[in-house]
């Protein structure tokens, strides 16, 4: 039971991460953002909550995954979820940015950090947990179509 309270607890954490970078981006969705000259490849505004929620899902689950092998590889463990940690803050930091303070540039290069914290959260896990590192690889995926994504909104808005 101790296993599965832990995947609970940290899939909650991210979706509650996810809720709140939701609410720094509401308001400019509907705003700022329509403003904005963007791509064609760029997805429809409905597409990302739930790609982000199963995202958050995915990633709650692989950290779990990796938290419940704390009695076996301590420092390892402990290791991965301090990149976790660090890579959830980013990933909320990104929406504040962009979103928030309407600073395209600045988000581009977050999320270069951020895309590197995600690599380097996804090589931790798959060392500890193999499954839980590939849980990751959508979410790597999807940032980095984020980041093509943002690079191209920041050019095409260049004034």
């Amino acid at each position: 039971m101790k296993n599965i309270t832990r995947i609970v607890m940290i899939v909650v954490t991210c979706l509650v991460v996810g809720y709140f970078s939701g609410i720094v981006t509401r308001g400019s969705i509907e705003t700022w953002y329509p403003t904005l000259v963007k791509p064609s490849f760029n997805p429809p505004n409905w597409l990302f909550a739930p790609v982000w929620s199963t995202l958050y899902i995915m990633m709650g689950i692989a950290a779990g995954m990796v938290w419940n092998r704390i009695d076996f590889e301590r420092e390892a463990v402990k290791r991965a979820l301090l990149f976790f940690a660090i890579q959830l803050g980013l990933n909320a930091l990104w929406s504040f940015l962009f979103f928030g303070l309407h600073n395209v540039l600045l988000a581009l290069i977050e999320l270069i950090i951020l895309w590197l914290m995600i690599y380097e959260t996804y090589q931790s896990f798959r060392k500890i947990h193999k499954i839980a590192g590939y849980l990751l690889l959508p979410y790597l995926a999807w940032v980095t179509f984020a980041g093509v994504l943002n690079a191209s909104i920041w050019q095409l808005n260049q004034h």
